[in-house]
């Protein structure tokens, strides 16, 4: 993918809301050099966005585009995960778009009410791309787009969690396979720190 930029604050332009599912789509196709499974994946999202108009809501039963974010706190490099209440799985902040185009609007928002640490800051360029199948209580399966960004979080920064989830706390990278994760979430996790000790702002470097 292409440089990244110094992570940005909620009032940055690259954060600015939209509606249109083509500033979606152009993100996408416009993404830097990736790799040949994520090229794959995306691939599938551009067709699924032009194929599906209301792609960024959750009325599109077949699926729907999300965003999540891998949270990295400044200087230790210890990441964020919960325990879905829903889903019974270990993953990382995201949720539905609910009629957002620029999934980093999304991505922040989430990782800022599943965690409540204040001050987070996100790289508006997805590092990830996911696209897996869930099956909610009283839901028939669908499929979540996943569009994944970084956040850093303050050094001193402590998660405490909604109702969404049954516990969240910081885990050391090495920590994160004993957990039982998808591979996604350990590529997530494993993208997100190469990203991370790129920038400054993170201090792990």
């Amino acid at each position: 993918m292409r440089a990244r930029p110094t992570p940005a604050g909620i009032d940055s332009a690259l954060l600015a809301p939209s509606t249109d599912l083509n500033d979606l789509v152009d993100e996408l196709a416009s993404l830097g050099a990736i790799d040949e499974q994520q090229e794959d994946v995306r691939t599938s999202m551009l067709e699924f966005a032009r194929a599906h108009p209301d792609a960024l809501h959750r009325s599109c039963a077949e699926g729907h585009f999300t965003g999540s974010a891998v949270v990295v706190q400044q200087r230790t490099g210890r990441v964020v995960l919960l325990l879905h209440t829903k889903l019974r799985k270990w993953l990382q902040p995201g949720g539905h778009t609910d009629g957002e185009a620029n999934l980093a609007v999304t991505a922040l928002r989430e990782a800022t009410e599943e965690t409540g640490i204040a001050g987070l800051r996100i790289l508006p360029e997805p590092i990830d791309l996911d696209i897996h199948e869930v099956r909610p209580p009283s839901e028939p399966p669908h499929l979540h787009h996943d569009i994944r960004y970084l956040v850093l979080a303050p050094e001193e920064s402590m998660p405490v969690g909604n109702h969404e989830s049954q516990s969240v706390r910081w885990f050391a990278p090495g920590d994160v396979s004993e957990l039982g994760v998808d591979e996604s979430v350990t590529r997530l996790v494993r993208r997100g720190l190469a990203v991370a000790t790129q920038l400054p702002e993170a201090g792990l470097g």
